[in-house]
């Protein structure tokens, strides 16, 4: 018997919306990223994006567990001596919580062009409202 491998004309995306209220932001990311890749149906090939499409929203109340919105911190580099920026995780929260949910979700996607190429599937909202009716996404819990 041959191995399985999924053709592009074989897969059927489908439309998630994810409500992040209350959930753990590495539970959720895990999750939503299982998804991105379609690790969850019957015809996953690793080497081929058969994910469905995700829409994360209230992603400014995911909850982060010890100390981390104080203790974790977020590092950028200038590239210059002295150049080096840390950001607590309280602050990016606050400002901006759908880049530190999308960072999450990225960390655990494969890197490369598949890996962004999954990313590009999956939408973030602050808030309760997102613009994607239009594809009648069904809820997920996780």
């Amino acid at each position: 018997m041959k191995t399985y491998s999924a053709k592009a004309s074989e897969i059927q995306r489908e439309w998630f919306v994810v409500d992040a209220t209350d959930k753990t932001l590495g539970r959720l990311a895990s999750e939503v990223a299982k998804l991105l890749r379609g690790k969850h149906k019957p015809i996953y090939t690793p080497h081929i994006d058969t994910g469905d499409h995700i829409i994360i929203v209230n992603c400014s109340k995911v909850v982060l567990t010890g100390k981390k919105l104080t203790d974790k911190y977020r590092y950028r580099h200038s590239g210059h001596p002295g150049g080096l920026k840390a950001t607590p995780y309280g602050n990016l929260m606050a400002t901006r919580s759908d880049f530190v949910v999308r960072e999450a979700v990225r960390g655990m996607l494969p890197k490369g062009p598949l890996g962004r190429s999954m990313l590009g599937k999956l939408r973030v909202y602050v808030g309760p409202a997102h613009k994607h009716e239009a594809q009648k996404p069904r809820p997920l819990s996780l």
